[in-house]
């Protein structure tokens, strides 16, 4: 039953539900902040009837975890049990043992650092594979069935919810920091879903490919990769180089190309994450430690 299932990651998705809900009853919920999605349900919940946040989690997410058993798979379903547990357990401590933060009544500051812990508890649970159930069911369905990111699906529950607030008990000042609050976090959820360290990739196309490619191989020692590329406008076939280098490198990149054909055509764009060998493994294919 628990093959497949790594110790690693479920302590990370524990760790992530406390960052989450240290924030939450910390920053959200002692300045009178919203959420959105579920947990932004279970606010207004405790804010109208008194109900704990812990418990109105756990509830609400049970008819999500048999969407979650079809359509997540066994070991990401055991993951989303473990986080949304992991996540009412570590409410249900913190709303007992609370620290006073005081931050002058400041809200913007409770706003920044609210998006921040949301986000990124976020960002380690589900880039060690679980969830926290509710909206980030959903979000995990729109990203791998219709290529939505986490973050913008999120946003747009995480509205509808902080709408619902507002017309039931939130302030609309306090509503205005809260959707700030909530942009800051999808922004750092995406961030760590895409991966902190970005790369670069170069797309090449030289009369010069050949002393380009050795170039590129002697000066930073990556590899490079020959592409079959075809000219609209003159018809005719030629190869593309295509490399990926460190965001320091990309300097060298370049003047390792234009000291050889200084004409060449390069175009660079951003490579979020990168696996395999240089990047994450070594020339041995071992697991490189960042």
């Amino acid at each position: 039953m628990f093959s497949g299932l790594k110790v690693k990651n479920i302590v990370f998705i524990l760790f992530g539900a406390m960052i989450f809900a240290f924030g939450l009853v910390h920053f959200n919920m002692q300045n009178h902040l919203a959420e959105g999605g579920f947990t932004g349900i279970t606010l207004i919940l405790y804010q109208l009837f008194s109900i704990n946040p812990s418990y109105t989690n756990l509830i609400l997410n049970i008819p999500l975890f048999l969407i979650g058993w079809k359509f997540l798979g066994r070991v990401s379903f055991i993951y989303t049990i473990i986080g949304t547990v992991g996540l009412s357990v570590w409410l249900w401590i913190f709303e007992r043992y609370q620290i006073i933060i005081d931050l002058d009544d400041d809200l913007m500051l409770v706003a920044l650092f609210a998006g921040g812990f949301i986000g990124v508890g976020l960002g380690i649970i589900f880039r060690y594979g679980g969830t926290t159930g509710g909206v980030d069911i959903i979000a995990r369905l729109a990203h791998r069935y219709i290529g939505w990111s986490m973050g913008r699906t999120m946003f747009l529950f995480d509205a509808i919810v902080i709408v619902a607030s507002l017309l039931t008990y939130l302030k609309y000042k306090e509503g205005m920091y809260t959707l700030i609050a909530v942009f800051i976090g999808a922004r750092v959820i995406d961030f760590m879903q895409e991966g902190a360290y970005s790369a670069r990739g170069a797309m090449i196309i030289s009369d010069k490919n050949d002393e380009i490619a050795a170039k590129i191989m002697k000066d930073l020692e990556r590899g490079v990769t020959v592409l079959k590329g075809y000219g609209s406008f003159t018809k005719n076939e030629r190869e593309v180089l295509y490399c990926v280098v460190g965001k320091n490198e990309i300097v060298r990149l370049k003047n390792s190309i234009t000291s050889v054909d200084p004409h060449a055509f390069v175009s660079v764009s951003i490579v979020h994450d990168v696996l395999g060998e240089g990047f994450t493994l070594d020339e041995n294919k071992n697991p490189i430690e960042r």
